[in-house]
């Protein structure tokens, strides 16, 4: 990391006291954070946001690196986020921060009642020892002609989260516990907004193509089981991770509701009974509920917005529906990227707003 080049002296010299807002502190908005006091350390970074972890969108998320596609972004882009995540929480792995990170390597099967029109996806060869299920393995699955076996990363998010916030901290990020109404309130005390609203996105900034997609999930206690098991067609899945095992799911669009429903619970434990024999009778730890803010297409994307000839650069990160742990760091790394190029126009904004 000791290596220093003159591109990187002048971005240190011109973004001498930028002071960054981050709104948002979930998974989203603490690894933008994190990532521009890494790459910008520079930067004054402050992370404003009404709730934080273990209260956020990502606590309820199995944390499993398994990209979801966004039908409106370039799969290039895709690729690039989910390898930058990949190659980052791997190194964690393999460090010695990996258990009180939460990150961990996991093995399983992904599971098809008819063969996919992609059987090597695009992240196939980012994922370790990317093959096709052999007959043997999809005899424990009889309702099943296709699958695919490999290993990936996963995000404990009860300690992951909360070990960027402390990493953010150290490099001398500062953290503020409340709600922005208006993000003009930021205006003169912060040079630029980073937007990782998520779903807040919609009365923040008024975006109405971001919506929920309810998911509800059950905590379980089946410490036998070792390998993630996803029925890609049924939204059904099991995910072994350190407390316990996580069992999904549902996909219920425009549902805002936090509450979970006991016969949803029911048919979750049911559908992955199937898949998995063995959890006939579990135990249930907990029942979640989450609130994935999707979108077409992630919104990265910088825009000056304007009011009564005031400027405020603002960039946006948010969008990444139930696919936000497969790529968050890639993502953060591109807003950050953002912020870069903004740097040397920082005294000569122009009124474009687009959405």
């Amino acid at each position: 990391m000791g290596h220093h080049s003159a591109k990187s002296d002048l971005i240190g010299r011109s973004t001498q006291n930028m002071r960054v807002a981050v709104i948002g502190g979930g998974l989203v908005g603490l690894s933008t954070a994190l990532y521009i006091t890494e790459s910008l350390p520079q930067c004054t970074v402050t992370v404003i946001s009404e709730k934080f972890s273990p209260n956020t969108t990502g606590d309820v998320a199995a944390g499993s690196l398994i990209p979801h596609t966004y039908p409106d972004t370039p799969l290039h882009h895709q690729k690039d986020w989910f390898k930058e995540t990949f190659d980052y929480l791997f190194k964690i792995a393999n460090s010695p921060e990996a258990a009180v990170a939460g990150v961990s390597l996991i093995s399983g099967w992904q599971v098809f009642k008819m063969p996919p029109k992609d059987a090597f996806p695009f992240w196939g060869s980012v994922v370790l020892g990317f093959r096709l299920m052999t007959e043997a393995e999809l005899a424990k699955f009889p309702s099943y002609t296709f699958g695919q076996a490999f290993t990936t990363l996963k995000c404990q998010s009860s300690l992951y989260l909360p070990w960027m916030e402390k990493r953010f901290k150290m490099n001398g990020g500062h953290i503020e516990t409340r709600k922005v109404h208006d993000i003009w309130e930021l205006h003169g005390s912060y040079d630029v907004v980073m937007n990782c609203t998520g779903l807040g996105a919609r009365d923040l900034i008024g975006d109405m193509t971001v919506f929920p997609v309810r998911g509800q999930v059950l905590e379980v206690h089946a410490p036998w089981l070792k390998h993630f098991i996803r029925d890609v067609d049924g939204s059904t899945y099991i995910y072994p991770g350190q407390d316990g095992v996580t069992l999904g799911g549902t996909r219920e669009v425009d549902d805002w509701s936090l509450l979970p429903v006991a016969q949803t619970s029911k048919e979750i434990i049911h559908r992955c009974s199937n898949l998995e024999p063995s959890l006939h009778g579990v135990a249930v730890i907990k029942e979640k509920v989450g609130l994935r803010p999707t979108r077409a297409a992630v919104r990265i994307e910088q825009e000056i917005l304007c009011k009564n000839k005031q400027q405020l650069p603002t960039i946006h990160n948010y969008g990444h529906g139930g696919g936000g742990f497969s790529v968050h760091r890639g993502t953060a790394k591109a807003a950050t990227e953002l912020l870069v190029k903004l740097i040397p126009f920082k005294t000569d904004f122009y009124c474009k707003s687009k959405l």
